[in-house]
């Protein structure tokens, strides 16, 4: 038990070495969510202002003991209203990280992407799931899981692209991205194998950046060496990879539940490419799994302000 979280536990531990990051908590109205805002500032790594109804929130801690005296509360009359005023904090710079409270996750992602008021930037929205699997030395990312349900060759660019930043922020200087089909070689009849072939040649031409990447691959042989070797493939990322990009959301689905449930993985998730990094917690989370979200996008936030203070610099 204590290999199975290990990864989780560095990942906290640098975070607090680090100063709370101010975060907007959309609709935490039941224990799950408020409790994850409140164990993730107890350990230092948010500093969370509560957007949704005052009376709901404070009813859920008294219920369950939660001590919230020292945290905002941003008044929101319903769901909805949270989640544009938790967005809205975020584009006046009042909070650096979204967490996804008691709410759907269509409503919280609505009012990111809504159209002068949101949060989009130039890249597309993608969603990464940090695995934590015992059997593993290392975290293995898997992107897009949750949010492209079949994404087009241009948006696995970006999709790429903000793993490889998140690989970045947590202190992977050139992360190896395996692109995964259901083989390792290019067939004009599978679509998902001339696509990892294009996006690796993109990477070579420089419009993918800060990564090492090889595709297609099959996932045995993108995460296990021995599997490279049998098939003899010559790669510096067949065997090692650290980002596994899958075709579809279909795929990434049943991949990243397949380590949850057969594996005994742990899966935190972040959302990417938005002004700020969003948390998304599922009520099936455990307190880990959900502070080891935290951590990760703080580590995503404390990368973008050294960024910005070098540009400013």
């Amino acid at each position: 038990m204590e290999r199975k979280h290990e990864k989780y536990k560095r990942l906290i531990a640098r975070c607090q070495a680090l100063k709370p990051v101010p975060t907007a908590v959309a609709h935490p109205c039941d224990e799950s969510s408020l409790r994850g805002a409140v164990e993730a500032a107890e350990l230092g790594i948010v500093q969370p202002i509560l957007v949704g109804p005052r009376a709901r929130i404070e009813a859920v801690a008294a219920q369950f003991h939660l001590a919230i005296s020292g945290y905002e509360i941003v008044d929101a009359p319903h769901s909805h209203a949270a989640a544009d005023l938790a967005v809205q904090l975020a584009r006046e710079g009042r909070a650096e990280m979204l967490m996804k409270g008691s709410l759907h996750t269509d409503e919280l992602m609505a009012a990111v992407v809504r159209g002068g008021t949101g949060l989009r930037t130039e890249r597309r929205i993608s969603h990464c799931f940090i695995m934590d699997v015992p059997s593993l030395d290392r975290a293995i990312f898997i992107t897009d899981a949750a949010i492209n349900i079949f994404p087009t060759m241009e948006d696995k660019v970006h999709i790429i692209q903000n793993a490889i930043d998140l690989a970045h922020a947590l202190g992977s200087e050139k992360p190896k991205v395996a692109i995964l089909s259901a083989m390792e070689t290019v067939n004009p009849k599978l679509q998902s194998t001339i696509e990892a072939g294009a996006l690796c040649k993109m990477a070579d031409r420089g419009q993918i950046t800060g990564g090492i990447l090889d595709g297609p691959l099959a996932l045995d042989n993108a995460i296990d060496l021995d599997a490279a070797r049998i098939k003899k493939i010559d790669s510096p990322v067949a065997g090692q990879a650290d980002i596994l990009v899958v075709p579809d959301l279909e795929a990434g689905n049943m991949l990243a539940k397949s380590l949850s449930f057969m594996a005994d993985a742990d899966a935190a998730g972040i959302v990417l490419g938005a002004r700020v990094p969003i948390i998304l917690t599922s009520r099936a989370d455990s307190v880990l799994t959900r502070l080891a979200s935290c951590a990760v996008a703080a580590l995503v936030a404390q990368a973008r302000r050294e960024n910005t203070s070098k540009a400013v610099g």
